[in-house]
């Protein structure tokens, strides 16, 4: 279809329509500008949304997880909800008028959704159970994934052909500090188990301390580089395929997925699934937090009141890792925030607990073992191995104004 066609039709729409698309880092921002030179008001769902998005007064913007080109935002109304809940908002509260997907050329009746499955099938199950409509931005450098990715065409009412290459990153090497924490993150993994990791400095440097391993597996929201190499280098499950929902990185591993029978790319419904995930023996995962306090709670939602992210899937995997026979839910952080130069373990936390009974708090200081623990030896194993010299003795004395008599 021509862009000319696409604006007339998506002109007609009536009122303020809702608009879900892709997110991450995949936005179909081609064809989100042909929709937004077409509609004066509507509103915009994505999860982690980039830079790039249409940004102008009628555009009102909706997420459960925000990204860079909707953070701090005026007109931003943020959903606090695990992941896994998503597609029951868009098919109870937040049902969708328009889906906008980022998907790779057809072929055999089908276009996939590539490195971006997500909430994607819930929300076009969800429009086209209203009479909506669902507009293919057909990217001929999109990989092609398997599993849920798969969409028949019948379920698409409009394409736009484009040929754009993916946002990529290269691998960095991790520093100093994201090394540490890696190491002592991997010194947990047991030999076989299940790992579930995100993206930046901490997972991949998790991943790469563990070279050495093998009969790992990957069952995660996300995944990027670090699982690339851990292929590469023998350290995983062949007979298991690598199980995501989305995933992003370099140039390479975007030609690794691209058709790839190894990799398995399922709806978020079934890879946040707290029960599933628990079906994973030694499932261990690995997230990160703004700031953790002396109760062991992990706040990577709010910096103070101001949402700053929000639950994702942190919630979902570390209810479901704790449920693992013997699985592991790890909070991995730097013991001094850089930019803020502030300890990252405070007394109590600033903002809203996102998530909270973890195995374990992992700093480059050390691992503070938290559970099984009396509140009391939670908060000693944190002072005593998480936190920075600079800040231990502060938050002795707090600990014991709150009733917690530290050492």
């Amino acid at each position: 279809m021509s862009e000319t066609r696409l604006a007339e039709i998506l002109g007609r729409l009536p009122g303020e329509p809702r608009v879900v698309a892709s997110g991450n880092h995949v936005a179909p921002l081609h064809t989100l500008a042909v929709l937004d030179r077409s509609v004066a008001e509507y509103r915009l769902f994505m999860l982690n949304a980039p830079r790039g998005i249409p940004d102008r007064e009628g555009v009102h913007y909706e997420t459960a997880f925000v990204g860079a080109g909707m953070r701090w935002h005026p007109r931003l109304s943020y959903l606090p909800s695990r992941l896994s809940l998503v597609p029951a908002l868009l098919h109870d509260r937040l049902p969708p008028d328009v889906v906008v997907l980022h998907t790779s050329r057809p072929s055999g009746g089908a276009v996939s959704l590539g490195v971006e499955v997500n909430i994607l099938p819930a929300a076009v199950e969800a429009v086209r159970a209203r009479g909506g409509l669902v507009i293919a931005q057909a990217n001929r450098q999109m990989p092609v994934t398997h599993g849920d990715a798969v969409l028949p065409l019948d379920a698409v009412d409009h394409l736009l052909e484009v040929d754009e290459p993916l946002p990529a990153t290269a691998p960095a090497e991790p520093d100093e500090v994201a090394a540490a924490i890696g190491a002592r993150v991997a010194a947990l993994v047991p030999p076989g188990a299940t790992l579930q990791t995100g993206i930046g400095g901490i997972p991949d440097a998790t991943l790469s301390a563990l070279a050495d391993r093998q009969g790992l597996r990957i069952w995660s929201e996300m995944f990027s580089d670090g699982v690339l190499a851990l292929e590469k280098a023998g350290c995983l499950d062949r007979e298991v395929p690598v199980t995501a929902s989305f995933c992003f990185g370099s140039d390479e591993l975007y030609d690794w997925v691209d058709g790839n029978p190894r990799v398995r790319m399922l709806r978020t419904e079934k890879t946040n699934d707290p029960a599933l995930i628990a079906r994973h023996p030694h499932l261990v995962s690995v997230n990160s937090a703004l700031e953790v306090d002396l109760f062991a709670q992990a706040n990577a939602s709010r910096i103070g009141t101001r949402v700053h992210s929000g639950f994702g899937g942190q919630t979902d995997f570390i209810v479901g890792a704790l449920h693992s026979p013997g699985g592991q839910a790890v909070i991995a952080l730097r013991s001094w925030h850089p930019r803020a130069d502030v300890s990252t373990v405070v007394p109590l936390l600033s903002g809203p607990v996102t998530s909270f009974q973890h195995s374990a708090i992992v700093t480059e200081q050390g691992c503070a073992s938290v559970w099984g623990r009396d509140a009391v030896e939670q908060a000693q194993q944190l002072v005593d191995h998480a936190a920075h010299p600079d800040a231990r003795d502060g938050l002795r004395a707090a600990g014991r104004r709150m009733g917690l008599p530290l050492r």
